[in-house]
């Protein structure tokens, strides 16, 4: 197992990013889902977990085939996708059940997220985990025009207000001989690059969301959903077949389709 927290500071207050994380999450998930692959909303609504009680879940598919390294593509089918769930308790988020795959059993990923208004300096973490601070890339000639902010240049979280951090805990699981540590640190590399462009979009789309009510950005958040699930099935329909294969691996597990019922979360 190998367990990593990430620390991304962005020049915004955690009540700030409640709206600007759900206009991000919306707009990247349209933006990249192209070719019959993307994320595909499957659930999204008040629900309550057996252990954190009332929150809003949220289950995807993740078509990500071409995605996969040449090495892995030779072990997982032509048409493959994972179940994201997740629970939304903001300021804390947990997502979990991640990549549980019928033909990889032993694979697991977990993300628990905590946000905090300080500029990533809480040492609350266990010794055992690996403490990764990211630095949001291509933002130094960034300013907000709704809210003054930026740039943000070499220095800027010891300076900057307000100022917030996303902790958030990955632990990823594949305990399978030959294949752990080449499998864990790919999934680990490519988590850490999700949630750098995550959240920089966060921060530079900051004049769009901005003064956004929640009611507003749930309203946002139901129509972008409804494009891109229109936008996956119709590319999945042009692509010849492929409807045909998902159908027969729906009827055969075996062929390594995730199938997963439940709920789940972000970046």
């Amino acid at each position: 197992m190998l367990l990593k927290e990430y620390r991304i500071c962005m020049p915004l207050t955690v009540e700030e990013y409640k709206i600007g994380q759900l206009y991000m999450i919306s707009k990247h998930s349209l933006e990249q889902s192209s070719g019959g692959e993307g994320v595909e909303v499957v659930r999204n609504e008040p629900d309550t977990h057996p252990q954190y009680g009332q929150g809003q879940v949220t289950e995807k598919r993740i078509y990500l085939s071409s995605k996969l390294p040449s090495w892995m593509r030779k072990f997982v089918p032509m048409i493959f996708y994972v179940t994201e769930k997740a629970w939304n308790f903001y300021p804390y988020t947990v997502t979990g059940e991640l990549h549980h795959c019928s033909f990889v059993p032993k694979l697991q990923v977990k993300i628990e997220t905590r946000f905090e208004n300080d500029n990533g300096s809480n040492e609350n973490v266990s010794r055992q985990v690996i403490c990764d601070c990211l630095t949001l890339q291509d933002l130094s000639g960034w300013v907000s025009k709704r809210t003054g902010r930026g740039p943000l240049v070499d220095g800027w979280r010891n300076s900057a207000r307000p100022i917030m951090c996303s902790y958030k805990k990955v632990q990823c699981s594949f305990e399978v001989y030959g294949f752990q540590s080449r499998t864990e640190e790919f999934i680990h590399r490519n988590i850490r690059d999700v949630l750098l462009v995550g959240h920089r979009q966060a921060v530079a789309w900051t004049d769009e969301w901005h003064g956004m009510s929640l009611e507003e950005v749930r309203e946002y958040e139901r129509k972008l959903q409804q494009e891109t699930n229109s936008k996956l099935k119709s590319d999945r329909t042009d692509s010849g077949n492929v409807s045909d294969v998902l159908t027969q691996e729906h009827r055969d597990p075996g062929q390594g389709v995730v199938e997963e019922g439940g709920g789940g979360e972000d970046d």
